[in-house]
């Protein structure tokens, strides 16, 4: 009833998890769904499987793209992966979320990802920070103006640069941090610096290999409980570091 009363409970490590996945397949006994009721049945490195919901936003991604100003009448090209591992259904759910279109893009073929820019006229980036840029290139060498204005990014670092050269062609870029395990935990607004944690979660700053909470402010290991009611995972580990 209280995060002193979390701060008791054990830390839940993506190792432990794999331990359970292998005693238990494919989920280790912690969804409360049978591994067939589920959409989807996904991959990660490790290998770790994750289960995946096609109820409302079931990755509770639609926050962050209404954050990111997305909506009716946006086309999303969704330069997520759609094979194995999650990244490309948990943003597809967010745009059906806020009532976006989307182009199931996924990685690569740059050539045939601006053309399919061009043609459909997608106004929204959804992928990787850095591989928006790669199309913005490609796009330039082929002599082509796409009509991209802004980004939802997130799986790798947003460089303050990066941000400006976006800025710069006219692209507003926010980002979120999400894992495969979780779905979305904290996003970007225009509205202030920093990330809002998502109000699906619980997030504790604790000391790294001991679970207990640190003081705000000070920087520690992220810990999360999600509270998915198919896949409830209780103080789990994600191994990064960061502040309150």
């Amino acid at each position: 009833s209280s995060m002193a009363d979390l701060a008791r409970l054990p830390v839940l490590r993506k190792s432990d998890l794999g331990a359970a996945q292998k005693g238990a397949r494919p989920f280790g006994g912690m969804t409360v769904r049978a591994p067939h009721a589920f959409a989807h049945i996904f991959q990660s490195p490790g290998p770790i499987y994750e289960p995946g919901g096609t109820e409302h936003d079931w990755w509770r991604m639609g926050r962050f793209l209404h954050a990111a100003g997305v909506g009716p009448g946006d086309i999303v090209q969704n330069c997520f992966g759609y094979h194995l591992t999650p990244a490309g259904m948990i943003f597809e759910s967010g745009a059906r979320a806020v009532g976006a279109a989307v182009l199931p893009a996924g990685t690569g073929q740059t050539e045939l990802q601006v053309r399919a820019a061009v043609d459909i006229g997608t106004n929204v980036y959804s992928g990787t920070p850095d591989y928006l840029k790669v199309i913005l290139d490609k796009a330039e060498a082929m002599g082509e103006r796409l009509g991209i204005t802004k980004a939802a990014v997130g799986g790798g670092a947003l460089f303050p640069s990066l941000r400006k050269e976006y800025a710069d062609r006219g692209i507003t870029c926010l980002q979120c941090y999400a894992t495969a395990d979780l779905g979305n935990i904290a996003y970007e607004s225009a509205a202030m610096e920093g990330m809002i944690l998502d109000e699906g979660v619980i997030v504790e700053i604790v000391r790294p290999g001991t679970g207990d909470p640190v003081p705000d402010g000070e920087v520690g290991e992220v810990i999360v409980t999600t509270l998915n009611p198919d896949y409830p995972l209780v103080r789990f580990a994600t191994g990064d570091l960061s502040a309150i």
